[in-house]
């Protein structure tokens, strides 16, 4: 049993930039917008590069490996872990929930989600959510055009986590970088996009039927309650735990033991270096590095000063 390291996958994006090559990736433009770090999906499968199981996909992983994730249940792995560099306003954005999704997108997943910010520009701002009470007055807003009125701007700063369940508008900002956990979707309905055109001088393709259909009216933020708990020298930030995912932050500042009784643990590394020492063994880890501690790793231990985003089902 041993940790399996992966090769992220880098996407091109409009509103992308370089910010990603801090994390030491070699970008292969200064458009890069997405790092999918854990992904089983066909648009950027992710490879193992370390071990026995080194050159499959996290696909194959679930496929024909499904002991490695604890037999669980479901034909496709659940989750999707990204970093965004959003150097221009993405478009603004809604997700289906899984029965929509299944009915309407070829039996893909749904999409919940969640942010953690891991900087920001001075501020910086995000979508999340909009002002209408009505589904009416939601589509009245949308058919005039009234971006201003409908949309929901909220000042962020560096450290801030958003959970963002299926049927939010929502949309990232200039000068953000965010770890995204999602469900294992790449459905999206672009409701705006600020009559953006590519480089062939097209603008971006619309889903506004589909986007009043799941768009949920009127907008509530999630309560969150954070679970905080000290292990050793690890302060642990949970910031949902849910039937989607579970997502936390670990801050560790010297060393701290852990056991892995999940069915993985996916591990973004998003600051620092250390040590991730396991059966008498010791691999490096730093910034940038994405691990996966599979069912039944057992005891290990952290060390160094790092912090982690973490995430299982």
């Amino acid at each position: 049993m041993e940790p399996l390291f992966f090769e992220p996958v880098l996407q091109e994006r409009i509103w992308g930039g370089s910010k990603l090559a801090a994390f030491g990736y070699e970008l292969p433009s200064n458009r890069t917008g997405e790092c999918w770090a854990f992904s089983a999906h066909p648009n950027g499968p992710s490879i193992v590069k370390n071990g026995s199981y080194k050159g499959l996909s996290l696909a194959d992983l679930w496929k024909d490996h499904r002991e490695l994730f604890g037999h669980l249940k479901g034909e496709t792995f659940p989750l999707l872990t990204k970093i965004l560099d959003a150097n221009d306003d993405l478009s603004v954005q809604v997700h289906p929930d899984d029965a929509y999704a299944k009915e309407h997108e070829n039996g893909e997943l749904g999409k919940t989600e969640c942010w953690y910010i891991i900087d920001c520009e001075e501020g910086a701002e995000l979508i999340f959510g909009h002002n209408a009470q009505t589904k009416e007055e939601l589509v009245k807003m949308i058919d005039e055009g009234n971006w201003d009125g409908l949309l929901r701007v909220v000042k962020i700063k560096k450290g801030d986590f958003f959970y963002v369940p299926s049927g939010t508008v929502h949309a990232l900002c200039k000068g953000t970088l965010v770890l995204e956990t999602q469900q294992n979707s790449d459905t999206t309905y672009r409701l705006y996009d600020y009559n953006r055109k590519d480089a062939a001088g097209n603008e971006r393709g619309l889903h506004l039927d589909k986007s009043k259909d799941v768009i949920t009216v009127p907008f509530t933020p999630a309560h969150l309650s954070y679970e905080k708990k000290q292990i050793e020298d690890a302060a642990i930030t949970t910031f949902v735990n849910n039937e989607f995912f579970s997502v936390a932050k670990w801050e560790i500042k010297g060393q701290a033991s852990f056991k892995q009784t999940n069915p993985f643990l996916l591990c973004s590394m998003i600051e620092g270096e250390g040590t991730l020492c396991h059966n008498g063994q010791e691999y490096n880890i730093k910034k940038g590095d994405h691990f996966l501690l599979p069912a039944d790793f057992g005891p290990f231990t952290l060390k160094g000063e790092i912090e982690l985003i973490v995430s299982h089902v």
